[in-house]
Parts: C-alpha cells; sequence; structure tokens
C-alpha cells in the first residue's frame, strides 16, 4: 500500500470552540496549517458594500410571508418524506412531522444517503417563488442578486438536516475558499424545529480575521466521525477557540451572510427535535 505525504501529515487535534458561552468539543482529522497574510473577503465580496452590518458580516431579515413560508414547508416535508422512503421505510406523508425525521431515520447509513438527496435539489423541487426572494433581498443588500451561479451552472438549493444528540454538522468554515462563492450572499432559512439550541452558530465579524491568523485544513482535507468534509476545516484563530453566536431567525426569516464568514459547528442541543432548515446562494448579477 502506498501512503502519501498528505497522510503522513495528517493530525488528530480536538476542536474547542463556545457557542453562546458554552463549550463544545470533538476529534478532527486533518492535515493544519496557517493560511497567507491576506483577508479574502476583502479581496473577493463586494456584497455587502451598502448595507449598514457590513463590520458583522450577517442580519436577520424578513423572507417569506406566512402563507410563502406554509407553502415551502410542505414541499420540504414532501421531499424529506420521498428520501425516507427511499430508504424502505414506510412514512404516512400527511402525518409525518419533521421534527420527528430521527424516529424514522434511526442510522447514521440511512441519514448519509438522505442527505445525499436533500443536498441535491433544484428549484422545481420546492414550492417557492424563487424570483421573488431575488428582488426581496436585492432591495435588502442594495444590489441587483440572481439564484444562477454561473460557474455550476444551476441553482444552489440544499435541505440542512441536523439530528438530536448527533454530529450531523459542518465544521466551523468559510464557503469562500471556493471560487464559485465569491461575490455571493449566503441564505439560512429555518423551517421546522429551529430554536436557541439548535439554530446556525456564526462568529460575528470573522469574515476580517486574515487568513495567517486561522489555523486550517484545505478542501476536503478534515474527517470527523469517519465523515471526510468537503468544507476545509477552521479549528481556531491565533487568538484561542472560536467564540461563536445563535442569531435564531423565527420561521419566514433568514439569515443573511457573507461567505467569508466563520460559521458551522450547529450542533443540535436539542434532546428530541430535529432542526430542517434551507440553504440558498445568490450571486451578484453581473
Amino acid at each position: 500500500m502506498v501512503i502519501t505525504q498528505s497522510q503522513i501529515n495528517m493530525q488528530h487535534k480536538t476542536c474547542t470552540l463556545y457557542i453562546d458561552d458554552e463549550p463544545f468539543s470533538f476529534e478532527v482529522k486533518g492535515d493544519f496549517f496557517w493560511g497567507k497574510e491576506e483577508v479574502l473577503f476583502a479581496k473577493n465580496d463586494a456584497v455587502l458594500e451598502h448595507v449598514t452590518w457590513k463590520s458583522l458580516g450577517f442580519n436577520v431579515v424578513k423572507a417569506f410571508t406566512q402563507e410563502e413560508f406554509l407553502k415551502l414547508q410542505n414541499s420540504v416535508k414532501e421531499n424529506i418524506c420521498n428520501a425516507i422512503k427511499s430508504q424502505g421505510i414506510v412514512v404516512n406523508t400527511k402525518e409525518f412531522e419533521l421534527e420527528k425525521y430521527h424516529e424514522y431515520i434511526t442510522t447514521q447509513e440511512q441519514h448519509l444517503a438522505v442527505i445525499n438527496i436533500t443536498r441535491n435539489l433544484t428549484l422545481d423541487c420546492l414550492d417557492f417563488d424563487i424570483a421573488s426572494l431575488e428582488k426581496r433581498f436585492s432591495k435588502v443588500l442594495g444590489v441587483t442578486l440572481t439564484s444562477w451561479v454561473e460557474e455550476l451552472q444551476k441553482s444552489h438549493v440544499q435541505i440542512r438536516i441536523s439530528r438530536p444528540n448527533s454530529l450531523d454538522i459542518n465544521p466551523p468554515h468559510r464557503d469562500g475558499y471556493f471560487s464559485y462563492w465569491n461575490n455571493i450572499i449566503n441564505i439560512w432559512a429555518p423551517i421546522a424545529g429551529c430554536a436557541k439550541e439548535t439554530s446556525l452558530p456564526i462568529v460575528p465579524g470573522s469574515h476580517l480575521l486574515p487568513e495567517n491568523e486561522v489555523l486550517q485544513t484545505t478542501s476536503k482535507g478534515a474527517t470527523i466521525n469517519g465523515i471526510t468534509y468537503h468544507v476545509p476545516c477552521l479549528l481556531e484563530s491565533k487568538a484561542g477557540s472560536f467564540y461563536m453566536k445563535r442569531p435564531n431567525p423565527k420561521e419566514g426569516e433568514a439569515i443573511l451572510f457573507t461567505p467569508y464568514l466563520i460559521h458551522g459547528a450547529a450542533i443540535n442541543q436539542s434532546r428530541n427535535t430535529t432542526r430542517v432548515a434551507l440553504e440558498l446562494r445568490f450571486p451578484i448579477d453581473e
């Protein structure tokens, strides 16, 4: 068997972070390094140029009317039910509750199969008006947005599912390391089970943190609980552990944030509630 240099450099480290001042830790295997002396946000992102919350890197805004939200929520439920059924599991779509997903999907193998479906959706899969959202968020940001990601030749639509008492998480990361996420806005909208103990954690202002102050892996360079992640893992800064906050948007709201903001580690602290969210990405329409 040939052993590669990257395998030789692999390190086992403990990622310790704080979410709303509560400590969490998990083991990460990866080849860690300190980045270059540069602020990628300053070079590659013009989306927040016209907002008062540029220094924070995020904001919670109104996204859907109640009618729009209920239609979207029902279509998310239908997609998840279909993904569950693909595993040979019987589920009554009318009676199914998104918050009880973990009572149907009881193994890691089943869950990975489900999210392999829900991470590859198209706009036709969900019942919502993407054009209305483009206009709504364009007005908030003062720039013209589109849902079409030219480099990927598609729109990005993904359902995020986090079971209670699990590591259904991405590590702390920035999306902006990938060229197709330059000049875009991240959109994270709660669909079900979202509360103060389940919402997406972010590090306010971290998009301004230089790369040489962040201990990180490359893309596909971090493994947690046997799963290798596409996004790099950001382990800590030179100042120490990351202190993350959960903005906790309500139903019908969304978190808008720059892809250079450190986020992730959305540990579900609820004992018996699955959290479901919708993730979108809107580039500037150039």
